[in-house]
């Protein structure tokens, strides 16, 4: 007995350094967009995914914050040369240096969040961005004393759009006769990284009425949020939970799980179930939902959550479908 035993600890022993040696073998990497780990949306929902792999698996990984669109290239191009395997790209401004880097590097394994690149070795991640933007433009709707809610977007880019959209076409199944305030904070990558505009912006749809606004814009929208918590307004936020930034002001956040995406991605690199090509995530998959916790459940009635539980399901089957802009640059309503 005490043979056998000593030989199967023996064996539990070599299982764990086979184990080892495989979590070893995978050496992935993320390349976060303009903003930084730290944006408390987009980039940090990457962020959350690769830290919950490496709490899971113990495998550590390597990340980078560019601080302009010239690192791009240079930031692929370094981790593929280290041996970094997966890497996934934050974000669709990353695709041309994507492209090409995975062209110089056929071996390696690359994911990019919100692009195209039709290579067999790039793994595209796609959102249903707007489905979700639907269901909490029916919150806005519900919560909305006036009658008047506001948008403000990041770059004004036909992604945007498609938040926006969803959006207003939430809020008009509520109420056909709402008035939808839009702005966008600007055309260029600083876009994604001004609070300060992002409350001006926020503050001036304040003013002319409205009573909720939702932002999807990344660090810039902070300040929305903020804005919003100054005016005794409610913000909505994007991408991360932001609910806990000013709790009883945030009305609920859009999540976009590129915590899931990312998290997805080194999984089956490890596992060695890696696949390219497209995939894209919607209310179905669980790739966009909305936040519910302690930091908004006042904000939320029962009827409210009645509503948005009865369109989710509606998208789902496919009885209601929600505009999608990116293929037709015309919004309903």
């Amino acid at each position: 007995m005490k043979k056998f035993l000593t030989m199967g600890t023996a064996l539990a022993g070599l299982a764990i350094s086979i184990a080892s040696a495989q979590a070893a073998d995978i050496k992935p990497a993320v390349l976060y967009d303009l903003g930084g780990r730290n944006d408390e949306s987009f980039n940090q929902a990457a962020f959350t995914g690769a830290e919950q792999f490496k709490a899971d698996y113990g495998v550590e990984y390597r990340d980078f914050e560019i601080q302009n669109d010239a690192q791009r290239e240079q930031a692929l191009r370094n981790f593929a040369k280290r041996g970094m395997n997966p890497i996934v790209a934050i974000g669709f401004s990353q695709a041309n240096a994507v492209e090409k880097v995975a062209k110089e590097f056929p071996d390696t394994q690359f994911a990019i969040v919100d692009m195209v690149v039709d290579l067999p070795n790039v793994r595209s991640i796609l959102f249903k961005e707007h489905e979700g933007s639907y269901i909490v433009g029916m919150l806005a709707a519900m919560a909305s004393e006036t009658g008047k809610v506001g948008f403000v977007g990041g770059m004004d880019i036909p992604l945007i759009r498609k938040f926006a959209c969803g959006y207003k076409q939430g809020v008009m199944a509520v109420k056909s006769d709402a008035e939808v305030f839009e702005n966008m904070t600007g055309t260029t990558g600083a876009a994604w990284n001004d609070p300060v505009k992002g409350g001006e912006l926020a503050k001036s749809q304040f003013d002319r009425g409205a009573d909720v606004v939702y932002h999807a814009a990344g660090g810039t929208g902070i300040g929305v949020l903020q804005a919003a918590a100054d005016a005794g307004k409610l913000g909505i936020g994007v991408d991360s939970n932001q609910n806990g930034l000013h709790p009883g002001s945030v009305l609920t956040s859009m999540l976009k799980r590129v915590d899931i995406a990312v998290f997805q991605a080194f999984e089956d690199a490890k596992n060695d179930s890696w696949s390219s090509g497209f995939e894209v995530l919607g209310l179905k998959e669980g790739g966009v939902d909305w936040a519910l916790d302690s930091n908004n459940a006042e904000l939320v009635d029962d009827q409210m959550k009645a509503a948005v539980e009865e369109a989710t399901q509606k998208i789902i089957s496919g009885e209601v479908v929600v505009h999608d802009y990116m293929s037709d640059e015309s919004c309903p309503g």
